[in-house]
């Protein structure tokens, strides 16, 4: 009998094909079932789905790429033109938008380094290295001897990496990373001496320091530079690490290298430098400096009033803060949410202090402006001291496009770092950008004004498809073109509560 099924579409193969090769049976006995010859086998599997994942991440990301030509890019020398001047004399990923990395990032939920990391090794595997590209996808080569070999031929040309690939890929699986890549630099050299040298002015070219967070309020402060001034810094270190060690400091050496190394870049012995500015920022919840007094009026919902200044200025004087020498001393003060109410300085808390409610002028005019209180005790101004009104809130609107300096000092305080999600520049690196444009209507306001550094505030001007949405507290959320919204709130306010989850069915009605 002549079977009437139809034959599967060419793209109904393909697929199948894919499949077939991306995925294993997935084992069915729980892991405690298993012995030691079935345990290898699982981990085995896995690192080859793992390999086949990336290659297909990879893949993805290319695909992306494709999708994202420069043509909408804001030509050089236009408005909005990207200097070439700042870090890079050509484009990250040629005929690509600049803002691609961008968008990978926020699809990812990664930092754009990272992600641009991710395409720069996609586009050297496909270009340079498709044996290891075609390797990944079977499976038959892990994620990282891939990545070994991608990070130490993405400078040379591609048909050069080939020649590499080629008198080497058959041994990779067998070799340390190490060995992998010792290997592939000596087999460079042998084919094109001259790319060794230019492979190592290229990264002096890209040297930069980084600063990466660590746990435990610890951070890592890396700089790339040759490796004889590398040699001959940590030898510096360490010398002057050990002097202090045989001099008696108790430390630990490691500790001491680390307090070393920050008193050089601190305080360096001749440079002529100036000190080191110190700014500080305290924060103080309104819930925490209401005591059993009652809520008066509001400002933007929240009520600061002379009294509440008083009680802060009582606690910082027990504390002894003081605003430090040549540097800056502000006061956030938020509700019990994290939000931010209001931001100032010493001086200005003491001035309202003192003045009280302009709507109440029988306040206190002299005595203790942190207590309220007169020389004998008593308490002087008690309309103005209980009288509830506010007297310190979010900075007003202006008509300007500029924002005033108060509003500087607000969104800086409330935000920190540039807003973009998984971006961390600090603020003081960052634009204070109009999420609505003020050509639009924005206005200028605490509650229209963002953090963003460079680069993502011309992203947000200039980048087709992107767009920015600001809640009142300052929770911002970010469109991709790709339609992925990602959400940054500012640090220390809290998510809004979950709705609790709707009870079970009632399997027993009656």
């Amino acid at each position: 009998m002549q079977s009437t099924a139809q034959a599967p579409s060419r793209v109904e193969g393909l697929l199948a094909d894919w499949l077939g090769t991306c995925s294993e049976p997935t084992p069915v006995l729980p892991v405690s079932a298993l012995d030691d010859a079935q345990v290898a086998a699982e981990l085995g599997r896995i690192e080859r789905n793992r390999a086949r994942e990336t290659a297909r991440e990879a893949e993805l990301i290319l695909r992306l790429a494709q999708l994202r030509p420069d043509v909408d890019d804001p030509p050089a020398g236009s408005r909005g033109g990207r200097s070439r001047t700042w870090r890079r004399t050509a484009p990250e990923f040629a005929g690509v938008s600049e803002f691609f990395p961008d968008e990978l990032a926020h699809a990812l939920n990664l930092g754009r380094g990272t992600a641009a990391f991710r395409a720069r090794r996609a586009f050297v595997w496909q270009q340079g290295l498709p044996g290891t590209f075609a390797a990944l996808r079977r499976g038959e080569l892990d994620e990282r001897r891939a990545g070994v070999l991608a990070d130490a031929l993405q400078h040379a040309a591609p048909e050069l990496a080939r020649a590499v690939e080629a008198g080497l890929l058959g041994e990779a699986r067998d070799l340390s990373l190490a060995r992998l890549r010792a290997r592939a630099l000596e087999l460079l050299a042998e084919l094109d001496a001259e790319a060794i040298g230019q492979r190592h002015e290229e990264a002096k070219a890209a040297a930069d320091v980084r600063c990466r967070e660590a746990a435990d309020g610890m951070a890592t402060l890396a700089a790339d530079m040759t490796a004889e001034e590398a040699a001959a810094c940590y030898d510096v270190i360490d010398q002057l690490a050990a002097m202090a060690k045989a001099d008696g400091d108790p430390r630990p050496i490691g500790a001491i290298r680390a307090a070393i190394m920050g008193m050089l870049i601190l305080r360096p012995a001749d440079s002529g430098l100036p000190g080191v500015t110190v700014n500080l920022a305290v924060t103080a919840a309104l819930d925490g400096l209401e005591g059993t007094s009652t809520r008066g009026g509001e400002v933007n919902g929240f009520g600061l009033t002379a009294a509440h200044l008083r009680d802060l200025l009582t606690r910082v004087g027990a504390l002894g803060l003081n605003t430090p020498e040549g540097g800056t001393l502000t006061f956030a003060l938020t509700d019990a949410d994290g939000r931010l109410l209001a931001t100032a300085t010493a001086t200005e808390l003491t001035r309202l202090a003192r003045r009280g409610c302009p709507h109440h002028p029988h306040g206190p005019t002299d005595g203790d402006p942190a207590t309220g209180r007169d020389a004998t005790g008593d308490s002087v101004g008690d309309s103005a001291a209980g009288c509830g009104c506010p007297v310190l809130g979010m900075p007003p609107a202006t008509d300007a496009y500029e924002p005033t300096a108060a509003q500087h000092r607000f969104t800086s305080t409330r935000d920190r770092r540039c807003r973009t999600p998984n971006c961390g520049q600090r603020a003081g690196w960052a634009d204070h950008d109009h999420v609505i444009p003020h050509a639009d209507g924005g206005a200028t306001t605490c509650t229209n004004l963002c953090c963003l550094c460079r680069s993502h505030h011309r992203l947000k001007t200039f980048a087709r498809g992107w767009t920015f949405r600001m809640d009142p507290d300052g929770t911002l959320h970010v469109t991709s073109p790709s339609g992925i919204t990602r959400t940054t709130r500012p640090p220390g306010l809290r998510p809004p509560p979950q709705p609790d989850p709707d009870p079970p069915p009632d399997d027993h009605p009656d």
